[in-house]
């Protein structure tokens, strides 16, 4: 396994009953990487990141982070070893502020555990932090706006604001730019690419024109397989993805 990887899936497979969901996938993914994840409904794509995310048990196979083996382990386990997730429902604190959500995912990172008599609100270095990502999620002017007040859009940047700033480097973006539009879709794209430059990105996303505008690379799953895993240029090219996936797609009108 390279050193260069950060994240390496071998073989995985995942069964419902007698229902095959996961069929045999392996990708490697280099330190730094942006990977979006494509294909059919009913693929695989959000079972594939409940493995690799800790929800759900591989049948069989093995998921390394930064070479260690993570499946098996829960998903507050596999966050902590530097992994985080968002999904494809807004998955943030509504009755707590934009503040007061990014301050709960930043204390374990800063090294502060569970206290019934410490006040949040007294953390100097989890309140910075926490400051910090409200600037670079352009929220900084409704830091005390309750999060369930907040516009579709605003929500789905605070949740990539939770998913980044407890400091992993390898991380899940679940359909980020369901239900926009293409307007707040083009904004999202470029706060995802600044907020997660640096930082290893798997996205699964229907929408083209954001994986052909993100994405260093495209994996296509089709059927609980991966059939191609290359350059954004070299996949759209790819005879049987066209076949698959993406003529489809166009006789859909997506």
């Amino acid at each position: 396994m390279s050193q260069a990887h950060s994240l390496v899936v071998t073989n995985l497979r995942k069964q419902f009953g007698k229902t095959e969901i996961i069929r045999g996938v392996d990708l490697a993914v280099n330190a730094g990487e942006r990977v979006a994840i494509i294909g059919p409904n009913g693929a695989g794509k959000s079972t594939l990141f409940n493995l690799i995310s800790g929800r759900f048990a591989p049948s069989s196979g093995e998921i390394y982070l930064h070479g260690q083996r993570i499946d098996g382990l829960k998903p507050f386990e596999i966050n902590r070893q530097g992994l985080s997730r968002s999904f494809q429902i807004t998955n943030i604190f509504p009755k707590l502020s934009v503040l007061e959500n990014l301050r709960c995912s930043v204390l374990w990172s800063l090294g502060h555990r569970y206290s019934f008599w410490s006040f949040l609100s007294r953390l100097k270095d989890a309140n910075e932090l926490a400051n910090e990502w409200m600037q670079r999620i352009h929220l900084a002017h409704k830091s005390e706006v309750l999060a369930m007040n907040l516009t579709y859009a605003e929500q789905r940047a605070l949740e990539i604001g939770i998913t980044m700033a407890g400091g992993a480097d390898v991380v899940l973006l679940d359909e980020p730019t369901a239900g926009m539009s293409k307007s707040e879709t083009e904004r999202f794209i470029e706060l995802i690419k600044t907020v997660t430059r640096g930082k290893t990105l798997l996205t699964v996303e229907h929408d083209m024109g954001v994986v052909f505008g993100l994405a260093d690379k495209i994996a296509v799953l089709v059927y609980g397989e991966i059939i191609a895993f290359d350059t954004p240029d070299a996949v759209r090219s790819n005879p049987r993805v066209q076949e698959a996936y993406l003529g489809s797609m166009e006789e859909q009108g997506h």
